[in-house]
């Protein structure tokens, strides 16, 4: 990485822009440089401004307050195209390809290259692809369809994309977060590649290991406001943390020691034809068992088989004794059984309903009164709830859709404990949400197993994982490898089982 001088210019600065909507300040007065030939985070708690800050760069939004320099010259963008135009290109967490169309025609979508009597020149596409491809140190083939790639190649074909057209800052939102470890070391080594080029990027991220490992300077932002930009140099974890949440986070992992009960949940000989085999254990009242493994080791989807999302070939689940029918969740709910799914979005929520009727779904037959829903019931019990996990939002009427990604996460929670479950089943409890609501989401998840709540926890956070449970059932190609109790559970340990090694 060049460093820079007191005398370089950004290449994109960003001096006191601020954004509202309505009464609502999203982004108040921030300013932050971006220099050529830098990783530089943006990092912050869900609700921090981060997303305003990347739509504003994009062109989507236009700042209230403030300017955009690019090369130390204003711009003002009033739409993607323009920002486009000027060299700024967003990678998202889900890039958006036509599904239908090649890698290659996705690259160059709106900039065909032309031969003569205006037809598009197929040749000079292919070669256009392989360059860039062949820049980034990627094998893709550049003639076969979008549709099927994974997440991480449509990733980097977006990146590709933005390269044709000459994009210089690329602003990456959360683009680890549905990647492999794999995957990951992949697109950290085109990002690395980039940098050394000299094109200047932002990534924004929850994971600190990423930021540390990836990134030279960090800006941190709190309610919308600018906190401090550093270089990651001699800033520690801690220090950043403190920075987000505006007070010392004590306990991010806060475990109560709970003497376990009886057993409530019992897996016996569970299999899923080329999915999972022979997947046996039980959970206690009081306790929080951990699924661990990698990516594709089928990990949630022995969870959704068990809650009767799944259908299974074999094998039998009982909570208190009781049987429940396969492939039913109904049977599993009337058991006292509740599943937060990896996917809020997809599996978790109704966007577009209320946050209210959201969280009152599950229990909307109980709410009722003579076969009409009782709305003051439901205003009633959303309330106590969302105030019980300190959910953000305008009103309980708000679209869930509307929320952030961590307010999302707490109506999933709200909606499951409000039937007052037996057994718990939470899939990544906390990917994509801030620091500060992950320590809540933990809290939370300790009060319940206080209370005698069996928890099945399915995580790819190691630390997470070692911090919460108090078994850890490690699984490797369908399979339970290890049970380490927590005494015993060290990354090193869990790793080891996870990936075969000895």
């Amino acid at each position: 990485m060049r460093r820079q001088n007191p005398g370089d210019v950004p290449l994109l600065d960003v001096r006191g822009v601020s954004k509202a909507f309505g009464a609502v300040a999203a982004v108040a007065g921030v300013s932050f440089p971006l220099y050529r030939g830098e990783v530089h985070a943006l990092v912050g708690e869900n609700g921090a401004g981060k997303s305003t800050i990347v739509k504003m760069l994009a062109g989507v939004h236009r700042p209230d307050t403030g300017s955009l320099l690019v090369d130390g010259e204003p711009v003002s963008f009033g739409s993607p195209a323009e920002a486009k135009a000027a060299g700024i290109a967003v990678i998202y967490q889900e890039p958006t390809l036509f599904p239908d169309l090649t890698v290659e025609e996705n690259i160059v979508m709106g900039r065909h290259p032309r031969r003569g009597l205006g037809m598009i020149d197929r040749a000079a596409i292919r070669a256009e692809a392989e360059r860039l491809f062949a820049r980034l140190g990627v094998r893709i083939d550049p003639a076969r369809p979008a549709r099927g790639l994974s997440i991480a190649d449509q990733q980097i074909v977006e990146i590709a994309k933005a390269l044709s057209a000459d994009a210089r800052v690329l602003i990456m939102d959360e683009p680890t977060a549905a990647l492999s470890l794999v995957e990951v070391e992949r697109l950290f080594a085109v990002v690395r590649s980039l940098r050394e080029e000299g094109a200047a990027i932002m990534f924004i991220s929850h994971r600190f290991e990423e930021i540390t490992g990836l990134c030279q300077r960090v800006t941190i932002m709190r309610d919308g406001r600018h906190v401090s930009t550093d270089p990651l140099d001699g800033l520690t974890i801690d220090e950043m943390v403190r920075r987000m949440v505006g007070r010392d986070l004590e306990a991010l992992f806060p475990k109560q020691d709970v003497e376990p009960g009886a057993v409530v949940l019992e897996v016996d000989g569970l299999s899923s034809g080329g999915v999972f085999r022979d997947v046996s254990f039980s959970v206690r009242a009081g306790e929080i068992v951990a699924f661990a493994g990698l990516v594709g080791s089928g990990r949630s989807e022995v969870v959704q088989a068990v809650f009767g999302v799944d259908a299974r070939d074999s094998g039998v689940v009982r909570v208190n004794g009781r049987k429940l029918r396969p492939f039913s969740v109904r049977s599993a709910m009337g058991a006292g059984m509740a599943l937060v799914p990896e996917d809020r979005r997809q599996q978790g929520l109704v966007m577009d309903l209320s946050v209210e009727r959201n969280v009152t779904l599950p229990r909307s037959g109980a709410l009722a009164r003579f076969g009409l829903l009782s709305g003051r019931g439901e205003r009633r019990e959303a309330l106590d709830w969302t105030k019980r996990l300190r959910t953000k939002f305008g009103g309980l009427g708000d679209a869930v859709g509307t929320l952030s990604g961590g307010n999302q996460q707490k109506v999933v929670l709200a909606k499951w404990l409000a039937t007052t479950p037996k057994v718990l089943i939470v899939d990544e409890p906390t990917r994509g949400i801030d620091v500060g609501t992950k320590a809540e989401v933990h809290r939370l998840m300790s009060e319940l197993a206080a209370d005698g709540v069996a928890v099945v926890m399915v995580s790819s956070d190691l630390p997470e994982v070692l911090g919460m449970a108090d078994r850890v059932l490690v699984m490797r190609e369908g399979r339970i490898v290890a049970e380490i109790p927590r005494a015993e559970a060290t990354e090193d340990s869990v790793m080891f089982a996870a990936m075969g090694a000895k």
